[in-house]
């Protein structure tokens, strides 16, 4: 890791999880924020403090790529909804690392290579570097999965599974129209399957090729459970016999055999038609193999707390990972070539 003291920070989007680095590259002891990118108009000129709930610093926001390319700073925590490949070109030809939550760089060989060659022409110009982290993927496919894998030597499979529950979420656009909850029984829609399979298939392959079982197939499918009951969730009401949990499952396969596994398994009841073992939100990483362990992870907050807490998630593993990203050699950085990703608290 680098020996340098401050970081100069430029945090790129403010939803959810880019305020919340925000707030903590402000209060960081060793960073200081340089800069504020915001995609909205009605954000652009308030400080960055406003944004996100603490005293003004003195940082404007700009929705001008031109403004943060010239600024001086050693990395943009890059969190939009979307990847937009001619900035982050921009930002890395410029000197400026970048660690994002953007899925679209766990795993080199399946980018694009076109997009590939752009990114590492970049970095190559800037002598910068770019790196892919969060919560899942990132953390619980790569950080944590690594180390339990460390303690076989027969491997047989590893899945992770992680529970949603969504039933305290008083979002139901998000819920009942874009998720499906509440809706009659039907075919599940392949296309989420394939959405997931890109970012988490791409994590788990950077780990497969790690430990020596490369990827030749990821499988993805989904499947759709009803309730047996019905329900009233702060949402709205969700009546017995239509969708009231979702899994999506994704397989890494090596010559054939399923190694990696991950499962996403989002309710809003657990009193479901199948057994799918389903229990209160977090993760469950099961490995099979000579060795094998069992890892439950619960995130102990009150139900009231929850929306508060889980911005912190995906939003604090980039911000400490900036130090190795910094100190990294130019190009892709994947999780299995960086050092371990320590927080600095002083």
């Amino acid at each position: 890791m680098s020996q340098q003291d401050t970081w100069r920070v430029v945090q790129w989007a403010t939803g959810n999880v880019g305020t919340r680095a925000l707030r903590m590259v402000i209060e960081h002891p060793r960073m200081e924020l340089a800069g504020l990118w915001v995609s909205s108009p009605d954000k652009a000129g308030k400080d960055a403090g406003e944004l996100c709930g603490l005293p003004a610093t003195g940082i404007t926001a700009t929705n001008s790529l031109e403004e943060i390319v010239g600024l001086d700073a050693d990395c943009v925590l890059y969190m939009p909804q979307g990847t937009d490949w001619d900035a982050l070109c921009a930002l890395l030809a410029s000197g400026k690392n970048v660690v994002t939550t953007r899925g679209d760089f766990h795993y080199p060989p399946m980018i694009d290579p076109d997009k590939r060659a752009r990114i590492e022409e970049a970095c190559a110009k800037g002598n910068s570097s770019i790196y892919s982290t969060g919560s899942s993927p990132g953390f619980v496919t790569e950080a944590l999965a690594i180390p339990l894998l460390s303690l076989q030597r027969e491997h047989r499979l590893l899945t992770i599974d992680e529970y949603a529950d969504v039933s305290s979420r008083n979002s139901p656009d998000m819920l009942f129209h874009i998720m499906g909850f509440a809706a009659p029984m039907a075919p599940f829609d392949q296309r989420r399957a394939e959405h997931l399979r890109g970012d988490f298939g791409s994590s788990l392959s950077q780990v497969a090729q790690a430990i020596g079982l490369p990827c030749d197939e990821i499988e993805a499918h989904g499947e759709l459970s009803p309730t047996t009951r019905d329900l009233q969730i702060a949402a709205g009401s969700v009546p017995a016999g239509t969708v009231g949990a979702m899994r999506t499952t994704i397989t890494c396969k090596h010559e054939g055999r399923p190694v990696l596994r991950f499962r996403a398994n989002w309710y809003v009841t657990t009193d479901i038609d199948d057994d799918w073992d389903l229990r209160e939100s977090g993760w469950r990483i099961t490995t099979e193999g000579d060795t094998p362990v069992k890892v439950d992870i619960y995130f102990p907050v009150a139900a009231e707390d929850y929306a508060a807490y889980t911005p912190g998630l995906t939003a604090h593993r980039p911000v400490n990972a900036i130090p190795a990203v910094c100190a990294a050699e130019p190009g892709i950085r994947t999780t299995v070539e960086l050092p371990q990703i320590l927080p600095l608290f002083s």
